[in-house]
């Protein structure tokens, strides 16, 4: 004998193959009794429902279009790992698509995931051309996580409290006894607000005068750049606080180049916790943006906006910590 076909247990359990249906699909319109049945009868037949089969009689082609600003930001790995765990527990599979492949981004890649007829679309970090999504999220189901914009009607934002975790590198290195402080900065939403968090703490310690901002671009050349003209001003800072950890990588280097000693000499925390920043050589004190939950809440926001597409839009902000390790400690008594 073949695989048992819906039909079989329509007929075994003596229902139509369309409340079968509904009550694989887990409804709540179908009576109890004939829930019972319908269950047993899949039990005894061992059936099992045809994955191409199901997403042919539910128009949906289970699977998840992820798109990413640049794959090669450590950051994603976590947030990725959580993201796809929460997915395929759901029976749903992740389409990945590297933005920083293609600067016309978004237009190309949003396009080639809704001809392919994604379920739902995710997209991860701060893309260059963030409203090319626009088009998108107004055909499918559409999440941004990891990033604060672009904020677009019926699209869901899940990302870490960018400005509590600026709060917390800033205030470390504060409460070391740091006065001298500069921010290497990134660019986009996420920048800004860690940018505008770093300074109202500083102001808020009677620092104003003395804080620094250096541009960036988030990558470990744009923070060796920015940290060569930050320590070569007459009055050097003694920790510096970068916008994620490449940034940071790229101020050790510049540091160490410099022939300041990282603690002793200068101070300096990242942001993100990658694995860069557990590295034994490198050992970042950072803060951690919670990339593992960002992910997961991602996951499942965009399961609850396939379920109700028409839902507002809303910002989910996952809480961040200080993760102290060995780049940051007190000034030396003369600076």
């Amino acid at each position: 004998m073949g695989n048992p076909t819906i039909r079989d247990v329509a007929e075994r359990a003596g229902v139509s193959k369309s409340l079968v249906s509904l009550v694989l699909r887990g409804s709540e319109g179908v009576r109890p009794e004939k829930r019972e049945a319908v269950l047993a009868a899949v039990e005894a037949l061992g059936y099992r429902p045809n994955a191409a089969a199901r997403s042919l009689s539910e128009r949906r082609t289970r699977t998840v279009g992820v798109l990413l600003d640049d794959l090669r930001n450590p950051w994603f790995v976590e947030l990725l790992d959580g993201l796809n765990t929460r997915l395929y527990d759901n029976g749903l599979h992740m389409l990945l698509a590297d933005g920083h492949l293609n600067r016309r981004l978004g237009e190309d890649l949003t396009r080639t995931f809704t001809e392919l007829r994604v379920d739902g679309l995710i997209a991860v970090g701060t893309l260059q051309d963030p409203q090319a999504l626009r088009t998108a999220a107004g055909r499918v189901p559409t999440v941004v996580a990891g990033a604060r914009e672009p904020v677009l009607p019926g699209v869901d934002i899940v990302a870490n409290d960018d400005e509590h975790g600026a709060r917390l590198a800033t205030e470390h290195l504060i409460g070391l006894g740091h006065r001298h402080i500069a921010h290497i900065a990134g660019h986009g939403a996420v920048g800004e607000l860690r940018r505008r968090s770093f300074e109202a703490t500083m102001r808020e310690h009677g620092l104003a005068g003395t804080a620094v901002v250096e541009q960036g671009d988030l990558t470990e050349e744009g923070g060796y750049r920015a940290a060569v003209r930050l320590l070569s001003r007459p009055q050097r800072p003694t920790a510096v606080f970068a916008v994620n950890d490449m940034t940071c990588v790229g101020a050790l280097s510049a540091a160490e180049e410099t022939g300041l000693r990282v603690p002793r000499d200068l101070s300096l925390v990242g942001y993100d916790n990658t694995y860069l920043a557990r590295l034994r050589h490198l050992w970042l004190t950072t803060v951690d943006n919670a990339s593992h939950d960002v992910g997961r809440r991602a996951a499942q926001r965009l399961l609850d906006r396939i379920d109700e597409p028409d839902r507002p839009g809303e910002v989910d902000l996952a809480t961040p910590f200080l993760e102290v390790r060995g780049t940051t400690a007190p000034p030396l008594a003369d600076s």
